[in-house]
């Protein structure tokens, strides 16, 4: 049995041992402020976990106020388990993307496994069914082992856990760069549907109501876990690390579906996950969220392990649990219904008025703290933001031309580029046809489902060119929402709200805060001008390796309607005959691009420039276009450039090429990777109309019954010529010829 002995609360003040929870001499200052005492050992946890930057927001949240949460479709913006947004008809999507990127670094397949049982617990603890998965990953450049072991193992939790528990996953994105070498991004959406009256929150009100554990047992796994998702990992250091806690998505299936029972029954007050900081976390914000208190009885908390401490239960991390308060007298209902998928409902406490969270184990107090201390009175920061030199330097770099030798050698070479590159290996892991909506699967510009009992369907993508957010964050803020909310559009979908996982090094570096404010200006203007409020999201923070930080990475995930699904789009060519159409002119810009990259081993200079009122007006009238039915296919112009786009448009279309003519310098018109652009078909007969809707769209040639990708340049010289098979063959199997290398 293993029995701890506690340090006494003055020995935690003369030693200092708070310092090994996370906690600073100031914060713990402040947390005796608020107490009017010192804290116990079980109260200096509570505070530990709450106030860490993974649940706290303290060094972000000045930063996260610039963001627009309002708009005409939200329901629920940031707050909740997840976000909300009406789509009509008296439904709505519910939707989160969140990290799980220390567990990740540690344990990849656990690490990302438990990343999407969380997401998918945040979904349906808001009385969400859960009906899509989608995933943002970053990893080094697979030269090395153990970076190939980490995405092997992190792509094989995901798809383990999405796929046994019956959600399918139909849209992600997987990038590759030396800078994520041994830190992994893990970062996962989930979205669910429900209709409005079944709208639940994370609240515990109403004196005397029960409060309930539901679930899985409580063990001593991932016990300060959100402290450590909120610090450094030393991937070098022979240190002992932390028991992570795995999951269970057979007994997540079970309690997703009573939760979903659950919250049809009028004894539901209030149901939040046991996430980040476990059963600290949800009693906290439960009660704080509703101005009320909360007591417990710890002795009544379904322990797996034997002599748990009240430390221990409360910070432990296990999976698979959820705490819900029902009304007083109704607690019979709720055992009885959890019964009968044959998981526990425990009265574990109450709801009190005096706003206090007080904990009883073995007859006795063993914490009592205000729940608003832990959960709103966090300390906030305002970090020291310095303009990096670097900026300085690539800002007063002029834009130049990569030097290419080879036109068609270079396309060859990007197609096999990792970042670039069929991300089949990935997506043929996972079950994207679960529960039998799936329209469009991995593979297109998003995924998309349908919405039963209706004509319409749910667009969704996540995307993030960090390259550019480093070389320039304000710009490449921007960038990073168009180029989600484009994905959409290129689907046929309405972009309707966004969620967020702000993925960076440690706030306490000026040049790294300096990257989130600024990325965090960029974000914020490109989502008001693309109407795309955030509604809710996650921050990372502390990815580095051995003081070295990972590039900015703000993931953004966007939902999107599609209003009927004739409209569906993809980015397959679909018919010999059909006209070719570049939406935007290419120019010399190269900064952070794939090309720069694979050239130099190394980026700098000024990332492409992005005017949103070009894009809004671009994408408004793809969209109209799209929905009047005079579309075939579109994608947008993105990694690699034009070459690129148009060679995976030949892809997955049997039987059909392109040829096509470009003027203008050849490097740049092939691979420039300058934003707001298109590749779109269109059957000759709605060329005029097209043409009418999109005014900055050039027509450069046809769509071929011969599988060969031909492109001109000007006086009908050949820039590049060969076959759709040599070109598919180079990006098919790189991902898989780079996991099998020995090196």
């Amino acid at each position: 049995m293993n029995v701890m002995h506690e340090p006494t609360a003055q020995q935690i003040k003369d030693e200092k041992l708070y310092r090994q929870m996370g906690m600073t001499d100031e914060e713990f200052d402040r947390a005796v402020s608020m107490l009017g005492r010192l804290p116990n050992y079980t109260e200096t946890g509570l505070f530990s976990a709450m106030w860490s930057e993974h649940c706290s927001y303290k060094s972000s949240k000045p930063v996260l106020r610039k963001f627009p949460t309002e708009g005409a479709r939200v329901l629920q913006g940031p707050g909740e388990g997840a976000g909300i947004v009406d789509i009509g008809d008296n439904q709505a999507a519910v939707f989160k993307l969140e990290s799980h990127n220390s567990p990740s670094a540690i344990e990849p397949f656990i690490g990302a496994a438990t990343g999407a049982g969380g997401i998918i617990r945040d979904v349906f603890s808001m009385g969400a069914r859960p009906v899509a998965l989608v995933n943002s990953m970053r990893f080094g450049d697979l030269t090395e082992a153990r970076d190939r072991y980490l995405f092997k193992e992190a792509v094989a939790g995901i798809a383990s856990y999405g796929n046994t528990i019956g959600i399918p996953t139909i849209a992600g994105e997987v990038q590759f760069d030396n800078c994520y070498s041994k830190r992994p991004l893990v970062n996962a959406m989930a979205v669910g549907l429900l209709n409005h009256e079944d709208i639940q929150k994370g609240l515990a009100s109403g004196v005397g109501n029960t409060v309930m554990y539901v679930g899985a047992k409580t063990g001593r796994d991932g016990i300060h876990g959100a402290t450590m998702s909120s610090a450094e990992v030393a991937v070098d250091k022979e240190e002992e690390l932390p028991v992570m806690q795995a999951g269970d998505p057979y007994l997540e299936k079970l309690l997703m579906e009573a939760c979903l029972e659950l919250v049809k029954s009028d004894a539901l007050i209030g149901i939040q996950d046991m996430g980040a900081a476990g059963l600290t976390s949800s009693s906290a914000e439960m009660a704080s969220k509703a101005g009320y208190g909360v007591e417990m009885n710890l002795d009544l908390v379904p322990q797996r392990e034997e002599g748990m401490t009240a430390y221990e239960m409360m910070l432990s991390e296990s999976q698979e649990r959820m705490l819900v308060v029902v009304k007083q007298g109704r607690e019979q209902e709720i055992i009885d219904l959890f019964s009968k998928y044959g998981l526990e409902a425990v009265a574990i406490g109450k709801v009190t008025d005096d706003k206090m969270l007080r904990l009883y184990h073995k007859g006795e107090i063993v914490a009592e703290v205000l729940a608003d201390t832990l959960a709103e009175d966090a300390p906030v920061y305002y970090k020291k933001s310095e303009e990096p030199a670097y900026y300085k330097e690539f800002q007063a770099m002029a834009n130049e031309e990569p030097n290419v030798e080879d036109l068609k050698e270079t396309l060859v070479a990007l197609l096999k580029r990792p970042t670039i590159a069929s991300k089949e290996w990935v997506y043929n892991q996972f079950d994207t046809q679960a529960r039998a909506n799936t329209v469009v699967a991995p593979g297109s510009s998003a995924g998309v489902i349908r919405v039963r009992g209706t004509n319409k369907g749910l667009a969704m993508t996540a995307d993030c060119n960090s390259r550019f957010i480093y070389l320039d964050p304000e710009t490449g803020g921007k960038i990073a929402v168009a180029e989600a909310t484009r994905n959409l559009i290129c689907s046929g979908a309405e972009p309707i709200a966004a969620t967020d996982c702000l993925n960076f090094g440690s706030p306490d570096k000026p040049e790294v805060f300096w990257q989130i404010e600024k990325s965090a200006d960029g974000i914020a203007e490109a989502c008001r001008k693309l109407n795309a409020p955030i509604i809710g999201g996650n921050v990372s923070m502390s990815n580095e390796v051995n003081g070295v930080p990972v590039y900015p990475t703000p993931t953004m995930g966007l939902v999107g309607i599609v209003h009927d699904l004739a409209q569906v789009t993809t980015t397959s060519f679909k018919q010999a005959g059909d006209t070719i159409y570049v939406i935007g002119e290419a120019a010399t810009e190269f900064g952070g691009s794939e090309l720069q990259q694979m050239i130099e081993g190394k980026i700098f200079g000024k990332v492409p420039a992005i005017d949103l009122d070009v894009e809004v007006n671009r994408q408004k009238g793809l969209l109209t276009a799209i929905q009047n039915g005079l579309v075939q296919s579109a994608t947008d112009l993105s990694e690699g450039g034009f070459a690129v786009a148009l060679c995976e448009k030949a892809f997955d279309a049997k039987g059909l090429g392109a040829e096509v003519t470009l003027s203008g310098s050849p490097v740049t018109a092939l691979f420039s990777e300058t934003q707001s652009r298109f590749i779109v078909t269109v059957k000759e007969e709605h060329a005029h109309a097209f043409e009418q809707l999109n005014e900055d769209a050039v027509r450069i040639g046809t769509v071929t019954d011969r599988e060969e990708i031909r492109i001109t340049g000007e006086e009908d010289s050949v820039l590049i010529d060969g076959t759709v098979e040599e070109f598919r063959s180079a990006w098919k199997g790189a991902i898989a010829c780079l996991l099998s290398s020995e090196a």
